[in-house]
């Protein structure tokens, strides 16, 4: 599959999903699989309060996987600060997150929602302010509001990862605040015109990649559910737009990605 990389830098996935149903049954299977063919770490962001002693579980069953803990904007209603709390000291868990703000499904009168949003969103990024980890951001047709709230605490935060960046030209502002901009299968599909655009824009020094699994799978395997190996396509649709090679693609990303939640471990 990926005949063209002899995998001596192996990909830091930096969003999976690993704790959703759709991973049951060969989640080991499948992360045997990844680790052997050129995946080196993991980091499973937290959604849902739920989810969070699975994601848990998971990292500490597997050495190379690890976790976040936050509440994604759809998850709200359930938040509980002194749960995250639990999760944040965990030796394994390196960043807070996914949080942030999601106006996709709401209508613009939905002001109540929108506000509570933003409430949960900042709760949230003054735990990663005070726990010293980095921040996950979710941002989907918010992004006014989402660069406002983050502008206002940057400074004070140690990095975050705007996930599954949308093209923003508002958001791209953030990378002189120490913000990272997560790229994912998205970028390899037909429709991804403004992503393709934008792309050359964003320092090298501040791109990560991720698959967003089990969602996003890229292409040439869309439509079927996303695997961490998979992210090869991504580093490979990098390389073309960017003019590099592949195996220079991984080693930015990596150097990157473990500057932000590994604190420059290699």
């Amino acid at each position: 599959m990926f005949l063209d990389y002899d995998f001596k830098n192996k990909i830091i996935d930096t969003h999976c999903h690993l704790d959703s149903e759709a991973y049951f049954g060969y989640l080991n299977e499948m992360l045997c699989n990844a680790f052997e063919n050129g995946v080196d770490k993991i980091i499973i962001p937290g959604a849902s309060l739920q989810d969070l002693p699975r994601a848990r579980e998971i990292a500490h069953r597997y050495k190379n996987v690890y976790f976040a803990c936050g509440v994604h904007p759809y998850d709200i209603d359930d938040f509980d600060i002194d749960i995250l709390r639990e999760f944040i000291t965990d030796e394994k868990c390196v960043a807070v997150g996914e949080c942030g703000l999601d106006y996709y499904r709401l209508k613009a009168d939905d002001i109540k929602i929108k506000d509570k949003q933003k409430e949960i969103f900042e709760i949230q990024i003054c735990l990663a302010i005070e726990s010293n980890k980095p921040l996950i951001v979710h941002v989907r047709e918010a992004n006014e509001d989402s660069f406002n709230i983050l502008d206002k605490y940057a400074d004070k935060l140690r990095g975050g990862v705007l996930h599954c960046f949308n093209a923003s030209e508002l958001l791209l502002n953030l990378a002189k605040k120490g913000f990272y901009y997560g790229i994912g299968g998205v970028l390899t599909f037909k429709n991804a015109k403004n992503l393709l655009a934008i792309l050359p824009k964003i320092p090298k020094e501040a791109v990560i990649l991720e698959t967003d699994g089990p969602y996003l799978t890229p292409e040439p395997h869309r439509g079927k559910i996303n695997d961490p190996i998979l992210t090869h396509f991504v580093a490979q649709k990098i390389s073309q737009i960017l003019d590099i090679s592949k195996e220079e693609v991984i080693k930015i990303t990596n150097l990157n990605a473990n500057r932000l939640f590994f604190q420059g471990q290699a």
